[in-house]
């Protein structure tokens, strides 16, 4: 267990840091979106791009751990949504919000926090298994949940599948927008083709890779106190706890579980990529569903406490997981 606490509690303590230097004002509000920008368009992009130039493509896209983390995803969006949507005046939320508790319960925070905190605890192959969570999160979950969110307004059938199609064309137009997926890909052709950057290019992708990680950890802290600061209206501990507890336990539970059923049945599932996917689903919440529910009208402040509390409680239930990993 030293050893895991010797690599969480910095990554952990640096997630505080951004949050108390965002609460005392060394870090104004106005700086906090320049710093997010500065991780998702330039820092992250480079770290991902060199793991996807040092990695076989095997490591990057193995079919078998890539199909159990699509299944385990839906399962954990049928399941949140099963337990949490409205059945009558007083109970549960309805299906937006539903939809993205579903979405903030499947998503971990597999870039901003996942692949810099599993790579330094084993090591560079880590990065492999994490890259194509990401990809899945990025085009199949955001899709799927958002498309869930726009249903519940619609006055008919065929309303109800324009806006889920609608809210799905958007999802994908985001993935693509988004520089991570396709530094990976950026990776991996250049491992595919064995060019290599020009080395003032190479120097400079190094640099911004190196500044991600400790970059990233502060941001998502200050990204958390902004969101947590802009949420006025009060939620019942029993409409966010639980979905936070779902994030944290059960959503690594039945990833390990669905590996170990298709090792059962004869499927070549790598044990320790199976190890590095649960141990990716036992990260806390990623931080950017809330600015998503924001912009979608749904209830941001529920989905903010469930991302403060999975990543308060993350220290403790990641590296407990992760221990029984390594005794195992």
């Amino acid at each position: 267990m030293q050893a895991i606490l010797a690599v969480t509690i910095p990554f952990f303590a640096l997630v505080l840091l951004g949050w108390l230097a965002a609460r005392a004002g060394p870090l104004p509000e106005s700086a906090i979106p320049g710093l997010n920008a500065y991780v998702l368009f330039f820092a992250l992009p480079c770290m991902l791009f060199r793991f996807g130039a040092s990695l076989p493509l095997a490591r990057l896209a193995d079919p078998s751990l890539l199909a159990i983390y699509l299944v385990s995803a839906m399962l954990m969006i049928g399941l949140t949504v099963a337990l949490t949507v409205k059945r009558g005046e007083r109970a549960g939320v309805g299906l937006k919000d539903a939809a993205f508790g579903a979405l903030v319960a499947a998503f971990p925070n597999a870039g901003f926090m996942g692949v810099p905190l599993l790579v330094a605890l084993f090591g560079d192959a880590a990065a492999g298994p994490v890259i194509g969570a990401i990809l899945i999160d990025l085009v199949v979950t955001s899709t799927l949940c958002l498309a869930l969110a726009q249903a519940e307004s619609a006055r008919s059938a065929g309303e109800a599948e324009r806006r889920a199609a609608h809210a799905a064309w958007i999802a994908v137009r985001g993935a693509l927008g988004n520089p991570l997926p396709w530094a990976i890909v950026l990776g991996a052709a250049s491992a595919a083709t064995r060019l290599e950057p020009w080395a003032p290019i190479a120097q400079i992708v190094r640099m911004l890779g190196d500044s991600a990680t400790p970059v990233a950890l502060f941001t998502i802290g200050a990204v958390l106190f902004r969101a947590g600061r802009h949420v006025h209206a009060r939620t019942p501990v029993g409409r966010y706890l639980p979905v936070a507890l779902l994030k944290l336990f059960v959503h690594p539970a039945l990833i390990f579980g669905a590996g170990l059923a298709a090792r059962a049945l004869g499927a070549p599932v790598p044990a320790f990529g199976l190890m590095i996917l649960t141990l990716t689903a036992a990260l806390p919440s990623a931080s950017n569903v809330s600015i998503l529910a924001e912009r979608y009208g749904a209830d941001n402040g529920r989905v903010t406490r469930i991302v403060l509390v999975s990543t308060a409680l993350a220290f403790v239930s990641f590296s407990a997981i992760a221990w029984l990993f390594t005794q195992g």
